[in-house]
């Protein structure tokens, strides 16, 4: 195949050569010429690319003039040395490529004149001039053995696929990019530089080292910028953790205001402040010119590949835009002789550089006269990569390795004269060594300005992502109950725990109960202690004067039981307080109903006793049955049993025992969440236990009304009476406010005690009136017992039912 496309060649690129030259005298044309055994070719950027359709631009002095005089310099110093190449003397034609592929391939078409030539001889024969003169000839021209070059990696692609027709060897200086590598397409070719892969893979280490995770990139047309960004792009895909807001690409031929529309396109995504560049030398200035332009100093954080570099040119002017910068270049060292001999070079020694005369007037802002100009004490420093092992792989690729640099002001002024500076703050060698100490920014010079989508959650906030974005999330606290379980998980804390105040972890639910010290304990214990000197009081009273007439009428048998029950009533409050557990449980559960019931069916036996004498008397005058004191205790302590038996049953199918109740506190506010140590009673179980108290008590109502009718001279029947109505009220009442204030406990705590008293002391006190028997006159003594008697006996039964009631249950930790 190979020979087939070489036979076409010739014609073909005959008319592109006389192309290139029609080009190469209308623009810059020209070369650098050195006679030789062995001609090697050159291909250098001496000038950047041209506007308004010339080929060439201003002169480019470190990527153009330096490197080409450092060739010239190399092949300077293998002559020099007999024991390089013996008996060889190597010769060179130096072209400039403009930055532009097209205008390079066309002038490096004249590297493969000879062999087009010697392939396209037709026979002299043939050729006769008009009147038989025979045609004159040029001196052919030099055979190029090999071509070093070039610089951009579009020019070297677009070279490298003409050379390889020709066998040609290509060794480039500076090209990266990866689709170099492929060692089918471009066998010929080689690069003492790694492909930008590698330079890719430094930049995501140096992105992920510096914490950013979301970064724009910034690409010049062609294949350098273009498969570099690709390169980077996908190398962070792979790596994760790194998300790219924007890829903008650079025309080739950009238009006025393109650089300022890039800006603008970039700071749709602000929080993207991070910018990876692979452009060219000028499309860098000119993106940090309208950078500067757009008053974003300082806002943007540049990552620039090796096309930046350390290079002073790309900035001059924009240091200030610069600060910051962080760049990469392959490692090189110092060439010894080289300073020297560049500082030597001036019109008189060095007109083999048909550009230096260019050089000259740029470097100095002069104009060359005939005389020439003077020289000044400035230095230059070109470094390369002697003095060190030159190695290829498979592909013909150098390995990769990178110095890293950032650009940082001197004195914090980056745009006074002469100040700021590139220094090293780390390398690249397969992994990553910076210096993140040694780095400076503006602003805070030590802290790593952000380039985020988001910004980290706080603790206790988990990350709610941004569908299709990895890297940007919105930040929602874990409310209520819950804890940041992971960066996206917010979960609930077991029952039994509340979240730490950072809502990171959880932690126990402080346990609390009613103490003896509490001051919502105070006031139940302290009607409690009156309640039983009051009710030990009327009990002594009874003892003192048990045998007198007023203590056997008023039914002592069943006042002692009744005092009994209200004494239990009010020692139940003091089991309240006590700390839960199997004992004081289980006394709970049976006192707490044993009270009100012997209260209740003393007074039930009672008041059917007067009702059943009345009715009885009615239609004859037997007395009814089961009416002394023996029969009344005994219906009295039957009734009691029934409460008794049940409690017993209960406390054989559920043993007693404390528990730790966290729903009942578990309040909107977690840090306000507690838990109530109490006895494993619910609140059906308490009302279950009181219910039998509660059907004596509607009974004994029923019984009280149907007894108001009695003689005056039996009065005791309508105390009780007012009694049990004002006791099934307060009952009505209490209910409701046990299921409805469950958080709010304590006010009805302190409140109940004191309404029971008015409401169920006074009244009794006052309606009370006991006006003695007139058979009774004479003993007025006994008249004033019986009255403290039935007083304190029915107001302090009117007060003991619901206090307990109230008192108890009302407040959690009863």
């Amino acid at each position: 195949m190979k020979p087939v496309l070489l036979a076409l060649l010739p014609p073909v690129l005959v008319l592109l050569l006389a192309r290139a030259g029609a080009t190469g005298a209308a623009g810059t044309a020209g070369s650098v010429r050195l006679e030789g055994g062995l001609t090697l070719g050159g291909l250098f950027p001496v000038h950047a690319r041209g506007a308004a359709g010339r080929p060439c631009g201003p002169l480019k002095k470190e990527q153009g003039v330096h490197r080409l005089e450092a060739m010239l310099y190399a092949l300077d110093r293998v002559n020099a040395d007999p024991t390089l190449l013996p008996g060889v003397r190597l010769g060179a034609r130096l072209l400039d490529t403009c930055s532009r592929d097209t205008y390079a391939l066309e002038q490096a078409l004249s590297f493969v004149q000879a062999l087009i030539r010697g392939r396209g001889d037709l026979d002299e024969a043939a050729l006769r001039c008009p009147g038989g003169v025979p045609p004159l000839r040029a001196p052919p021209p030099e055979r190029v053995v090999a071509v070093v070059g070039a610089s951009a990696s579009s020019v070297s692609i677009m070279v490298a696929n003409v050379l390889r027709l020709f066998a040609i060897p290509q060794i480039s200086y500076a090209s990266t990019a990866p689709e170099l590598s492929d060692s089918t397409r471009y066998d010929f070719f080689s690069r003492v530089v790694p492909p930008d892969s590698y330079q890719a893979q430094a930049m995501v280490d140096i992105v992920r080292a510096l914490g950013w995770n979301y970064v724009s990139t910034l690409a010049s047309e062609g294949n350098y910028g273009e498969s570099g960004v690709e390169a980077f792009v996908q190398i962070s895909r792979e790596a994760g953790g790194v998300c790219i807001a924007q890829s903008i690409k650079i025309p080739r031929e950009p238009k006025p205001g393109e650089f300022n529309k890039v800006i603008r396109r970039l700071m749709e995504t602000p929080n993207a402040r991070g910018i990876i560049i692979f452009a060219s030398e000028d499309d860098i200035r000119r993106v940090l010119e309208a950078a500067h332009q757009a008053n974003l100093t300082g806002h943007f954080l540049w990552v620039g590949s090796d096309s930046w570099g350390a290079k002073a040119s790309p900035i001059l002017n924009l240091e200030d835009v610069a600060v910051g910068a962080i760049t990469i270049l392959p490692k090189r060292a110092s060439i010894d002789g080289f300073d020297q001999y560049f500082m030597t070079r001036s019109l008189e020694n060095n007109r083999r550089n048909i550009w230096f005369a260019e050089f000259w007037e740029e470097n100095f802002n002069c104009k060359l006269t005939s005389s020439g100009a003077q020289s000044d004490d400035s230095t230059r420093k070109c470094t390369g990569s002697a003095g060190t092992p030159v190695m290829f792989n498979e592909n013909g690729d150098a390995p990769g390795r990178y110095d890293i640099f950032q650009y940082q002001a001197a004195n914090g002024s980056a745009g006074s004269a002469g100040s700021g500076g590139y220094q090293a703050v780390g390398q690249w060698a397969e992994t990553l060594q910076l210096d993140v100490d040694a780095l400076q920014w503006a602003g805070d010079p030590q802290e790593v300005p952000p380039s985020q989508c988001s910004l980290p959650c706080r603790p206790g906030e988990r990350k709610k992502m941004v569908k299709g974005v990895s890297c940007c999330w919105h930040c929602e606290a874990c409310d209520g109950y819950r804890f940041q379980a992971d960066e996206f998980t917010c979960e609930a804390c077991p029952r039994h725990m509340r979240p730490t105040r950072n809502r990171t972890g959880c932690r126990l639910t402080p346990v609390v109960r009613l103490t003896w010290s509490s001051p919502w304990a105070a006031p139940p214990l302290l009607l409690a202690a009156l309640g039983i000197v009051a009710t030990s009081t009327v009990v002594a009273a009874f003892i003192r004067h048990n045998n007198t007439p007023i203590v056997r009428a008023s039914g002592r048998e069943l006042s002692y039981v009744l005092l009994t029950g209200i004494f239990l009533v009010y020692a139940i409050t003091f089991l309240m307080v006590a700390e839960p557990g199997a004992a004081v449980c289980a006394s709970r559960r049976l006192l707490l109903g044993l009270g009100t019931t012997l209260s209740y069916s003393a007074l039930f036996t009672k008041t059917n006793r007067i009702y059943r004498i009345f009715e009885q008397g009615k239609r004859s005058v037997t007395p009814p049955p089961f009416i002394s004191p023996t029969s009344q205790l005994v219906i009295t302590f039957s009734l009691t049993s029934v409460q008794v038996v049940g409690v017993i049953v209960w406390l054989g199918a559920q043993p007693p025992h404390s528990v730790i109740d966290y729903e009942e506190q578990r309040t909107v506010d977690p840090e306000q969440a507690r838990g109530v140590l109490k006895c494993d009673m619910s609140d059906l179980s308490l009302i279950g236990c009181l219910g039998y108290s509660l059907l004596l008590m509607v009974t004994c109502t029923v019984y009280a009304i149907k007894a108001r009718g009695v003689p005056e001279t039996f009065n005791e029947a309508k105390p009780i009476g007012f009694t049990m109505y004002t006791t099934c009220i307060i009952w009505l009442a209490f209910v409701p406010i046990f299921f409805g204030t469950a958080q709010s406990a304590e006010k009805v705590i302190l409140f109940s005690p004191w309404f029971c008293f008015f409401i169920c002391f006074l009244p009794v006190h006052g309606s009370v009136g006991l006006n003695c028997p007139k058979s009774w006159a004479t003993h007025r003594n006994d008249c004033l017992v019986a009255r403290c008697i039935h007083v304190l006996k029915y107001a302090f039964t009117c007060l003991s039912f619901p206090l307990p009631s109230v008192c108890s249950f009302i407040h959690p930790c009863f």
